[in-house]
């Protein structure tokens, strides 16, 4: 269902060191206020008075959220509820809200892919789509906007080409002109 193995070794140190990162600052944070006489709750009430889970899969569920009540589904690199959500399943490959919410979202994350497609964005199309892939590579939908996007790029590619020849033959002719 995931292919968390494609997930560039580099991405997933730089994720993992993130996330220590962020959970050694609140922890610090939490440890300075206690010890400059501010009361200092512990983890357990903290969680039962807020309902708040101050691990680093409850933090990055409340990034998730955030981030999908921000419309920022697989958008921008970096801060997007998939990556998110990818990034508690590679902590908790169980967890059943990242599992839920990633198919929750799944048809208005697809839809993103397309409009970045039908926008001619097509490398930003080709990394949200690869996003969508580490959660579900055997989806058709995928594979048309797999298609879609391959059509798009020969599209572009051929206007490229067409572009360039009309600069050479209005070249050759200003040079041709210029001789006369």
């Amino acid at each position: 269902m995931s292919r968390f193995a494609s997930i560039a070794p580099r991405k997933r140190a730089l994720l993992a060191v993130s996330v220590v990162a962020l959970c050694v600052a609140v922890a610090a944070g939490w440890w300075l206020l206690g010890s400059h006489g501010a009361p200092a709750a512990s983890s357990a009430s903290t969680q039962a008075a807020g309902g708040k889970d101050d691990s680093g899969v409850g933090i990055l569920l409340d990034l998730a959220k955030t981030a999908v009540s921000e419309h920022r589904l697989v958008a921008p690199a970096g801060s997007n509820a998939y990556e998110f959500y990818l990034s508690v399943l590679q902590l908790d490959p169980s967890n059943a809200v990242a599992l839920e919410q990633l198919h929750e979202s799944f048809p208005n994350a697809s839809a993103e892919v397309e409009r970045a497609i039908n926008d001619s964005n097509l490398d930003e199309a080709q990394r949200e789509l690869s996003l969508l892939r580490e959660f579900d590579s055997t989806n058709y939908i995928l594979s048309l906007l797999g298609g879609k996007l391959d059509a798009q790029r020969q599209i572009q590619i051929r206007q490229d080409e067409a572009r360039a020849a009309a600069m050479q033959a209005q070249q050759h002719s200003a040079n041709t002109g210029s001789m006369l």
